[in-house]
């Protein structure tokens, strides 16, 4: 049954993908190849070639090599710059996780703690992270944690952090208190410790509050590492690759694409090790009331 449900999600993206572009190509063929103003704004994007190539060009790229003058495939390349990222954007989900899980458990159990951070938990996300990152950034050779020296990539690790955070801790905040009082009230007649409640009742109802949130901050982990590779010139990394593709837009507009499919791809890798986590979780949960 599993097995079947995965198979219809498959294909049923593989379908999207297909109508996106088909969508995209449709307006290769009725857009306006310089673009269009409306009231004075550039709202119509171009359809030529150099700011849309044609699909089948930029899979065909993916094969060639980045260069174009020999080496390994730009797919290959790229796939190395998405690994990197990846490992700093899962970092940083577990980090920002944590904090979130660990934050909403203090909301759930003191209400004045609740009163006391839910505000500014909601308040850290009107900062800009592109306004963020250099500051953050610039903690590389300041700070030494018993003899180990922060390097700019724990920097963009706590970038990612600061954006999966919240989902998280809003989530599990709602989901810690979405226990049926009288579930509650029985656990308090048999003088069940507060800790033991947590455990035992308020996480497993919670799960179905946490598993989406999850998925959020995974898709925010990935935005909060990419940006601060292009804000702060991180190498190593997608959000590099996106700055030098697209000094080469100019003559090979394919290439930038190419970044572009493996941050995609980057994404829907770490939103599927959360579905995975989540079939984990709910493997013994009645359907009904599994996430």
């Amino acid at each position: 049954m599993i097995i079947k449900r995965a198979a219809r999600k498959l294909v049923l993206f593989l379908a999207a993908v297909f109508a996106v572009g088909c969508v995209w190509e449709l307006y290769k063929v009725i857009g306006p190849q310089d673009g269009a103003t409306i009231v004075g704004w550039r709202l119509v994007p171009k359809a030529s070639n150099r700011a849309m190539p044609h699909t089948w060009d930029m899979i065909a790229r993916l094969l060639e090599p980045e260069n174009r003058s020999g080496g390994s495939p730009i797919a290959i390349t790229v796939a190395g710059y998405a690994w990197y990222t990846l490992r700093l954007a899962a970092a940083g989900l577990v980090i920002g996780a944590s904090v979130g899980i660990g934050l909403a458990v203090l909301m759930a159990r003191w209400r004045i703690a609740s009163r006391a951070m839910l505000p500014w938990v909601i308040m850290s996300q009107t900062v800009p992270l592109i306004a963020l990152a250099p500051q953050v950034v610039s903690w590389s050779g300041k700070i030494s944690l018993f003899g180990w020296d922060w390097p700019r990539w724990a920097s963009v690790c706590a970038l990612a952090a600061f954006l999966s955070f919240f989902p998280v801790a809003v989530g599990t905040l709602k989901g810690l208190t979405s226990v049926p009082s009288a579930s509650l009230e029985l656990m308090e007649t048999y003088a069940v410790p507060w800790r033991v409640t947590l455990v035992k009742l308020r996480f497993p109802a919670a799960i179905p509050f946490i598993v989406p949130a999850l998925k959020l901050a995974a898709t925010l982990s990935v935005v909060g590492v990419i940006v601060s590779e292009i804000s702060t010139g991180i190498r190593g990394g997608i959000g590099r690759a996106v700055i030098s593709y697209q000094q080469a837009s100019t003559g090979d507009a394919e290439k930038i694409y190419a970044a572009v499919f493996g941050a995609a791809a980057l994404g829907l890798a770490l939103f599927g090790s959360v579905v995975a986590l989540e079939v984990f979780l709910n493997r013994n949960r009645p359907r009904g009331v599994s996430s």
